[in-house]
């Protein structure tokens, strides 16, 4: 716990697993107590790799590392009798307990809101669920393959002429994570109002139906689904490709006209970066982009092919990193499509102290991180603990904390309770 943070003096049990465990590792990282709860053995999220050097092994699992920063760690079988009790002396100390089980697990142990409140009554338990508390679907099981698609995201991901897609990177749970804090943090705030405790339920289908800006409207107006644009973007009746490849990569800029956004100056000052270098026809030099807008309406698809046609060849004479600097330098809107090695070598992010180094001693060296998620200027936000090795926690929560003995520690963990 650290005193001098944000949420200083707040204690979160975190008993999620998957991408969940990203909503404890932020109510850790704005310097929450979180104590993350496994079952004897270790969680099953320390089988998901990648693995530190490709070792598949229960403590060398990056996911593990990632979204664990932050949080203290105990082994403890919630389904036991002695498990259960266990567990309400924690709630008795706690603010936030997050958690992922299937809807009506936690009743099904009697830990359920009704239970626990009865422990605590301004305990607030978040459950984030693939699709709620309740509902036809809310016992459906849900991966994240299968909530994205049901978020509609899907039917909107990829080309208009071949199947649709999905994210390659599993996300769904880590959007979920961070649906649990922010629901957990409104339950917070209202309990700080009122001194009361509630039931969050945050279902991840609601929560990325968010990020489809209001697609749904397309059908609810005009009975007409939103249709797959792929790399590209529509204007008119044509389509305008907006991911182009260059020299080493693929960068993000769109031709673009008329009044709105100041799409057609952006165009202008690209077109005289490629006049400077003689990359531009007198034609393309001729256009008024102002008027753009109003003539996608109607140019035929093989005109507007025709005017990309030498941005393309000119984007393709730029590497990723001459394109950033030129684009910033000359007010063009457009930039580099980032992978794995350009954002662990961006210059902005080094700049401002975002990788952060984490000791790992029980692998004799240390690993750097992504760092907080924002910068508050009166209560900093750090990694002060790396994730923690299975019940790494145990003596110091059960016995210097809950006053358990180490008699009845050792008997615990010789019956798998803890």
């Amino acid at each position: 716990m650290q005193e001098d943070t944000m949420l200083g003096g707040y204690r979160v049990l975190d008993l999620t697993e998957g991408g969940f465990l990203l909503g404890g590792q932020i109510f850790g990282d704005l310097g929450a107590d979180v104590i993350k709860i496994e079952p004897p053995g270790g969680s099953p999220s320390r089988n998901i790799g990648p693995y530190y050097k490709d070792i598949p092994e229960v403590e060398k699992s990056l996911f593990w590392f990632a979204y664990n920063r932050n949080k203290r760690g105990i082994t403890l079988d919630i389904e036991t009798s002695d498990g259960r009790e266990i567990f309400k002396q924690l709630v008795e100390t706690a603010d936030v307990i997050i958690e992922s089980h299937p809807p009506g697990y936690m009743d099904g142990l009697g830990l359920g809101y009704s239970e626990l409140r009865r422990v605590k009554p301004d305990i607030i338990l978040t459950s984030v669920t693939p699709y709620g508390q309740e509902g036809p679907k809310a016992h459906y099981k849900g991966s994240d393959l299968t909530t994205w698609a049901a978020s509609m995201i899907h039917s909107m991901a990829g080309d208009p002429d071949r199947a649709p897609t999905w994210n390659s990177y599993p996300s769904a749970g880590l959007m979920g994570g961070i649906q649990g804090v922010i629901g957990s943090l409104y339950a917070l705030f209202h309990r700080e109002m009122t001194g009361e405790g509630q039931h969050v339920d945050a279902p991840v289908q609601q929560y990325l139906l968010q990020f489809t800006t209001g697609a749904h409207w397309f059908w609810e107006c005009m009975q007409f689904n939103f249709p797959r644009m792929g790399r590209f973007m529509t204007a008119g009746f044509v389509a305008i490709a907006s991911i182009r490849p260059c020299k080493d990569g693929y960068v993000h800029w769109a031709i673009g006209g008329g009044a709105a956004a100041g799409f057609s100056d952006s165009t202008a000052r690209l077109v005289k970066w490629m006049d400077e270098e003689g990359m531009a026809p007198d034609w393309l030099k001729e256009i008024d982009w102002l008027k753009f807008g109003d003539e996608t309406k109607t140019m035929a698809q093989e005109e507007m092919d025709r005017i990309q046609e030498p941005f393309d060849r000119f984007l393709m004479s730029k590497t990723t990193i001459e394109f950033s600097e030129e684009t910033a330098k000359r007010g063009i809107m457009g930039c580099p499509v980032s992978n794995s090695k350009d954002i662990c070598e961006d210059h902005h992010l080094e700049a401002r102290n975002f990788w952060q180094t984490v000791e790992h001693p029980e692998l004799g060296e240390s690993l750097s991180y992504c760092g907080p998620f924002a910068k508050f200027s009166e209560a900093p936000m750090k990694i002060f603990r790396r994730a923690p090795l299975i019940g790494e926690h145990n003596e110091e929560i059960f016995e210097k904390e809950l006053g358990l003995s180490r008699r009845e520690i050792i008997l615990l963990k010789q019956i798998r309770v803890i």
